[in-house]
């Protein structure tokens, strides 16, 4: 793991991932959205507004992974110093945030039409409602403390915390009665949705997917060459 704690490592893997990482996104998410928004059939209950679904479930799935990579980029961090770590999780953290928000605004929009109400306070909505805040917390330290190594170390400690939340999120519909729906998909028994509705829900989180790995690198750049000139700075102020 260590060998590619050096940026040009990085820099030449990241090279030859980012054009087929973006190749798949613009593929899986073109298709997937057509599919989704013209070709699946209407749900016989929630009738047109079940297209809402193509773009949540996606982006809740992706929010509760993205807090996984951040909260694993924590750990390595603070247990064996790995020196791009801190880095990784504060490049994920937006990304996070973002799918999360993606995740309770198209909920809600869904939630209307089929609860009468666009929020209520259970299980599974209030759990994902608090990893959002989690993202914002782990953010906030980092800006708050100016010394990195020092605003690392803290929010990583926040990150790991939070982990707890992840079985909350995805267990709280069996553990309370809640309105949301449970698990249709992630099933030991295996999917209950059709798969004229499946095939274009996994295309766009596929592309999800993509989108993170490609976003995930160009935070991570933008990191590393933020960081490389805070030193050049540095050097040119102590030479000065």
């Amino acid at each position: 793991m260590h060998r590619f704690a050096n940026p040009a490592q990085f820099n030449r893997l990241a090279d030859s991932v980012m054009p087929w990482a973006f190749s798949v996104m613009v593929l899986t998410l073109a298709s997937g959205l057509y599919f989704a928004l013209f070709d699946s059939p209407a749900d016989y209950q929630q009738g047109e507004s079940v297209r809402i679904m193509y773009m949540h479930v996606p982006a809740a799935w992706m929010g509760m992974f993205v807090y996984m990579v951040m909260a694993v980029a924590s750990f390595t961090a603070l247990v064996w110093r790995h020196p791009l770590a801190l880095i990784a999780g504060k490049a994920a953290a937006p990304i996070g945030a973002m799918f999360t928000a993606l995740a309770l605004i198209t909920g809600a929009l869904w939630g209307k039409p089929m609860w009468g109400t666009y929020w209520v306070w259970d299980g599974r909505l209030t759990s994902v409602l608090v990893q959002f805040f989690l993202y914002l917390g782990y953010m906030a330290l980092w800006q708050a403390v100016e010394d990195d190594e020092k605003a690392g170390r803290a929010a990583s400690i926040l990150a790991l915390v939070g982990v707890v939340n992840i079985p909350i999120i995805k267990f709280s519909v069996d553990w309370w009665n809640t309105l949301h729906q449970p698990a249709s998909v992630m099933r030991l028994d295996g999917p209950t949705i059709h798969s004229d509705m499946l095939w274009p829900l996994l295309l766009v989180a596929v592309g999800y997917q993509a989108y993170f790995v490609v976003a995930f690198i160009w935070r991570m750049r933008l990191e590393i060459n933020l960081r490389k000139l805070s030193v050049m700075r540095m050097n040119e102020v102590a030479g000065g």
